[in-house]
């Protein structure tokens, strides 16, 4: 993450797939928190995290409940990076807990009154490393149901359709608006952006090593470093390298 000076305004990120919520939070935040600069909204979670790729803000306010991936989705990629503010709805399993105090959180709709001593809150965390919220973010996993992951994906190779098994692709590589597909009989492309591509996966077989790069973890042979932040994954049985962008590299610390 890039550096900041002590005089920069905070930035954040605001995303929730309802327009009027999100546009009341915004009026409250520039009611509240002035000094705070949203860099970035976003209306479904996979926007979301490829925002927070972009702009790297220090606090994200995520819903909890978006289309692709949920609010809970991109904080756990997150990873400790930025201060996360979740937004529930009234009657959200997830609100009992949001309340035990581990994390902060606003309930729709935006109430003044309720949303200020969140805000102090923060304004005193953002002098201390964002809190690793890896323990909790797992139990609400349960909680936010999800589609179970793609087992197949469907490339096009001329006007016929070729199903590829997921577990056969080696890597997925941004091509354009469409996914470059390598797989253990060769390549194909897939007529799907890689960011919405990303939200179907299983996120315990496939790791995102660059904001264009999704490997999978079964076929890292292992990591290779030179300098301070270069690092490449090399493949079982491949010549190619897949570079690791800072963002990721310590997703692949200790292989």
């Amino acid at each position: 993450m890039h550096a900041r000076s002590s005089s920069a305004p905070p930035t954040a990120l605001v995303a929730d797939d309802e327009e009027a919520p999100r546009a009341q939070l915004m009026d409250a935040l520039q009611r509240l928190w002035p000094q705070l600069h949203v860099v970035a909204e976003a209306q479904n979670g996979v926007d979301a995290w490829d925002a927070f790729l972009e702009h790297s803000p220090q606090v994200c306010f995520l819903d909890v409940r978006m289309p692709g991936f949920t609010g809970i989705d991109v904080a756990r990629r997150i990873a400790g990076r930025a201060h996360v503010v979740f937004i529930a709805a009234p009657g959200d399993h997830a609100l009992a807990a949001f309340e035990s105090g581990a994390v902060s959180y606003v309930q729709k709709p935006v109430d003044d009154e309720r949303l200020a001593p969140v805000l102090a809150r923060l304004r005193e965390q953002l002098a201390r490393p964002p809190a690793d919220l890896h323990g909790l973010l797992d139990r609400l996993m349960g909680q936010v149901r999800k589609p179970a992951p793609l087992d197949m994906v469907q490339a096009s190779v001329g006007r016929e359709g070729k199903m590829i098994p997921v577990e056969d692709v080696v890597y997925f590589e941004a091509d354009a608006r469409y996914t470059r597909a390598v797989h253990l009989g060769g390549e194909d492309l897939i007529r799907q952006p890689l960011k919405d591509l990303l939200a179907e996966l299983d996120p315990e077989l496939f790791l995102q090593i660059h904001r264009s790069v999704i490997v999978n973890q079964r076929h890292i042979a292992g990591v290779s470093r030179s300098g301070d932040n270069d690092m490449v994954v090399n493949l079982r049985g491949r010549s190619e390298r897949l570079p690791v962008a800072r963002h990721f590299q310590p997703l692949l610390h200790g292989r």
